[in-house]
């Protein structure tokens, strides 16, 4: 199983805020992602570097 499946699990569940996937797990936690049936729960937030930001969007209940 990928690590990020149950990071995103966290994230929607709220045990964390946030996750910080940084240029090169982007790949890695985007396999996880697409495979997830709550895929557009979460947004993510681009920063410079290629590092993104991903939250649980919280209008999108």
């Amino acid at each position: 199983m990928n690590s990020y499946t149950e990071k995103i699990e966290s994230l929607l569940s709220e045990e964390i805020t946030e996750l910080v996937v940084e240029k090169d797990e982007f790949y890695q936690f985007r396999e996880a992602w697409v495979a997830h049936p709550k895929k557009n729960m979460i947004v993510g937030e681009a920063s410079l570097g290629g590092k993104v930001i991903y939250r649980k969007d919280k209008q999108n209940l």
